[in-house]
Formats: C-alpha cells, structure tokens, sequence
C-alpha cells in the first residue's frame, strides 16, 4: 500500500508577517468604528424597525410588496423594478416644480443628519447614495399625490393599474417603508413656494389615503404628524381631546362575542384597519396605545368561528378570506407579543358592564335557552312544533274534561 504523504498548510495566522498585516486592518476598522460621529435622535419623527416579535408572525404585513421607500428597504432586488418608475416620477416632478436641481439637492445635503437621525438604526449609505435615495423617494410620493388628486395620470402609466395602485398605497403605509413627513413638506414648499406652508402637503396626504379617513378629519394646520403611519393612526382615532384616560389596570376576562349576543347584547358597525399601526404604538406610543386597545378587545370577543359569524353578520368584521376559521387566527394572532402597559377608561368600563349583562340570572337563562332550543332553524322548527302540540295536548284534554264536570 502506497505511503499518503500530507502537506501541512500554515494559517495565515502563522504566516511572517501575517497578524500584523491582519492587526492593521483590525485597527484601522476599529477606528472608523470610533471616529464614526453619533447621529444625535431626532425629536420631530422617529421612523423604527418591527420589533422582531411582531415581525415574525407574519413577515409580509411589514415589508413592502411593491415599491421601497427610504433606507430600510432600500436595497431589496425584489423592489428594483419600481426603481425605474420612481425616476420616471422624479424627472416628471422636476419638470413640473419651480426649483433649481442644484439648489435642491444642497438643501436636501443641509437636512442629511436630521434625517439620519429619524431613523431607529444607523444607515450605511453613503452621502451621496443618501441624499439621492431621499431626493428620489419624496419626489415619486409628491408625484404620485398630484397625479391622484388631479386625475392626470395616463392609461399607459403602469403603476395606475388598479391592483398595482392600491399595492403602492399599501406599501406607503408601512411602518418601515416611511420618509419623514417634514422632509417632504419642505420638498413640497420648495417645489410650490406660492402654495401654504404645509396645507398644500396635507390636502394631497388625505385625498390619497382618503379611504383610512373614517373620522372624517379636516385638513388644518394643527394637524401634526411624523409619516404616514402616523397619519393613517390619526385617521383611526377620535381627536385628542376625545381620548379617554388609560390607566394601568388590564382586561382580565371578557365573554366572548356568540355568548353576549346570546344573552341580548346588540352589536352595531365599527371599522378595523391593520398591523402597522399596532407595530407603531408599540415602538412610538405605548402608552397611549389606544388602536392596540381596540384589537385586544376584538381578540377577547372572537374565541370560537362562531363569534366571526356573529361579527361578520352584525356588519363588526367584513371577511374578505372566506374562512372563518382563518379570520379567527388572524384575530387572534394579531395580539401575539404585544406588550400592553394599560387600558383605555371607556374599554375597561365596558367590558365590566358587558360581564355584569351577561352574568345577570335572567339574562343567563335567556342565553341557555336560546343555544338550546333556538340555536339553528331545525331546533326552532321542533321547538316550536312542540309547543304547538303541548298548548293542542292542554287544549284537547280541557275539552276532554269539561263534559264531565
């Protein structure tokens, strides 16, 4: 048998001269690390990550389909066909503004910390690639907004196809998919400086995400947001001087849907919207999360597919998967690693005044007689049919009696 020779490989490490080269490397991107200057926070809009917990229940809801905005999602291939069209959009925007290019990006290049400093995470673009990719993304979303309030888009503009549309609008909505709102409202100024300051900005922001709007809230000055998140959370919420007080205290127990309905509790229309807006009282305002409030609620009701149908009856939930066990999930994973510090006053008093309903003798029996003998049409049909021949037995045996007596 032939004698294997081997051939011992020296590391790198081991090589003359091999850690200093590697040490000097080491420290030169050790200094950069430390010389890197901090990004002071911003305090006009932080723009964050899904919290990991969230995130991984369902990935899809936070990350956008169709179109990147800002840094978080930047670099996504699958995005990279919209790239085209959003320079489309920006030399559109360019043509029809009243602002110098030159002008315009030294601007943008004076507000590049402040920017940097809205998001949660450091970004690693460089200036220029920064200062375009905003320059870039403001411009697409102004466009946008003129061509939907003015109805000047063309039949041969691909992202006014109807399903591509709404994906672009879902997409804007997204928490990780945002720009800062005072960046575009100043782009906007500096494109139409005849226009007021921000109004011009707001008008164009709630005709395009109009359908969110179920508040009916006007346009005024007052109205503050940081990114459209922010807005689409505003539009859901009565105004701030409307918000009860929450307080520490948590819902413990709630009956579900099916058995207060069952007992005579009337439910009448509301309206549900989505993930992001949780995901953004989570990391934005969690103590006043008064949308997560509502789900947690909603999450209480449903336990069985039977409470869907309740809902979904009652005009509460409108299901659009066709499944109700689906729709159940749905609502009940919406909740999944929630960090809830309190409740609204008006939930908690609700909920201990649905409870006392419900456990009221009467309307207990009310509810057991209803699941027993009146829960579908056959069980109604027989009930009924026997009380006909219970009152027709009573009947017959009087008329039986009378003769006699």
């Amino acid at each position: 048998m032939a004698e294997s020779t081997s051939m011992d490989i020296q590391p790198e490490a081991d090589i003359p001269g091999g850690n200093e080269k590697k040490n000097d490397e080491l420290v030169i991107e050790i200094r950069k690390m430390v010389e890197r200057p901090e990004i002071e926070p911003s305090k006009q809009c932080r723009i964050y990550k899904v919290p990991h917990p969230l995130r991984k229940w369902n990935e899809e809801a936070y990350t956008p389909q169709v179109v990147s905005i800002g840094p978080f999602h930047h670099k996504n291939e699958r995005l990279k066909v919209m790239e085209e069209h959003k320079e489309r959009y920006f030399r559109n925007f360019m043509k029809r503004s009243e602002i110098n290019l030159e002008y315009l990006v030294g601007t943008i290049r004076e507000m590049e910390e402040s920017i940097r400093g809205c998001y949660e995470e450091t970004i690693y673009l460089n200036s220029d690639r920064f200062v375009k990719m905003i320059l870039v993304d403001a411009s697409f979303i102004l466009e946008l907004f003129i061509r939907e309030s003015s109805k000047s888009w063309t039949s041969d503009d691909p992202i006014f196809v109807k399903r591509r549309n709404n994906a672009v609008m879902l997409d804007l909505l997204l928490l990780e998919n945002q720009l800062p709102f005072f960046v575009i409202e100043k782009l906007h100024h500096l494109a139409f400086p005849s226009l007021p300051d921000n109004i011009g900005l707001l008008k164009l922001s709630f005709y395009y995400f109009g359908y969110f709007n179920i508040q009916s809230i006007q346009v005024h000055p007052n109205v503050k947001i940081e990114h459209f998140t922010d807005l689409i959370r505003t539009f859901q919420l009565p105004p701030l001087e409307n918000l009860p007080k929450r307080q520490s205290q948590l819902i413990k127990h709630l009956y579900s849907a099916t058995q207060l309905h069952e007992a005579g509790v009337k439910f009448e229309v509301g309206t549900i919207v989505a993930r992001n807006i949780m995901a953004l009282e989570q990391t934005r305002y969690i103590e006043n999360a008064y949308y997560t409030d509502y789900f947690i609620l909603l999450d209480l009701l449903i336990n069985t597919t039977k409470d869907v149908d309740l809902l979904c009856d009652k005009k509460i939930l409108v299901n659009y998967l066709g499944d109700n066990n689906a729709v159940k999930s749905m609502i009940n994973d919406l909740n999944k690693n929630i960090i809830w510090s309190g409740t609204r006053d008006d939930y908690i008093d609700l909920c201990k005044e649905l409870n006392g309903f419900y456990e009221n003798p009467w309307h207990k029996r009310k509810a057991t007689l209803k699941s027993e003998y009146f829960s579908t049409p056959w069980r109604t049909a027989s009930t009924v049919a026997a009380i006909i021949l219970l009152v027709l037995t009573f009947i017959q045996t009087t008329c039986s009696i009378i003769p006699l007596v």
